[in-house]
């Protein structure tokens, strides 16, 4: 439901910038963008959390005939979590368990096009939920319930990639440094997410509207 809610918000802020750049006569006005990779833990975040594998799904929205762009993006980022205290009402940590994140981020961008290469920075905010799993144990039945407990935050990432063009898409690799303003396991949430992946160019169709 998360990523179903998280993953709207983006498509809505593409939907209503679409008319806007419809106008502009740049190569590179609408792009979409999946990614698979792995998203690095740093500082505390290392304490609780391991790097499984990360994917991302957004899209890159030309503004003006310049290079800049607006660039919504949703995370979903995988952890091992080992749990280092127990959550309030719950007696035993979890070990070698999985978190997963569900993170919109609405980021501006600044993208530099070199022949078939392409150069491109960005910064944002947003926000989004970490899913930690708990579990609480019947002693006397011999039960184990699990949950997931929603941890909310806001973030703010920065980042930067290279694209090369393969005629109808570019393929790209991106690093980014995401910043949580709340804290899980009373630690600080910091993570470096590093994805690879294709990005289609739209710009034909959107000419057309």
């Amino acid at each position: 439901m998360k990523l179903k809610v998280l993953t709207l918000a983006a498509l809505l802020c593409a939907t209503m910038s679409t008319k806007s750049i419809a106008q502009t006569s740049r190569p590179d006005k609408l792009y979409t963008m999946s990614g698979i990779g792995l998203s690095l833990p740093v500082g505390e975040t290392a304490d609780y959390f391991k790097p499984k594998f990360s994917t991302s799904i957004g899209v890159n929205l030309g503004l003006g005939n310049g290079g800049l762009f607006l660039y919504p993006k949703v995370s979903l980022h995988a952890f091992a979590f080992n749990q280092i205290t127990p959550d309030a009402g719950y007696t035993y940590t979890l070990q070698k368990s999985r978190s997963t994140t569900y993170l919109l981020n609405m980021a501006l961008g600044y993208r530099k096009i070199v022949n078939k290469w392409a150069f491109y920075g960005f910064a944002g905010a947003g926000g989004g939920f970490i899913l930690t799993p708990q579990a609480a144990v019947n002693t006397t039945s011999l039960q184990v319930t699990m949950n997931n407990k929603s941890n909310g935050l806001g973030i703010a990432e920065g980042g930067a990639g290279i694209e090369y063009n393969i005629g109808g898409a570019n393929l790209f690799v991106e690093a980014s440094y995401m910043y949580g303003f709340s804290k899980i396991q009373n630690r600080v949430f910091n993570t470096v997410p590093i994805v690879i992946g294709i990005k289609p160019n739209l710009s034909k169709l959107l000419n057309k509207l």
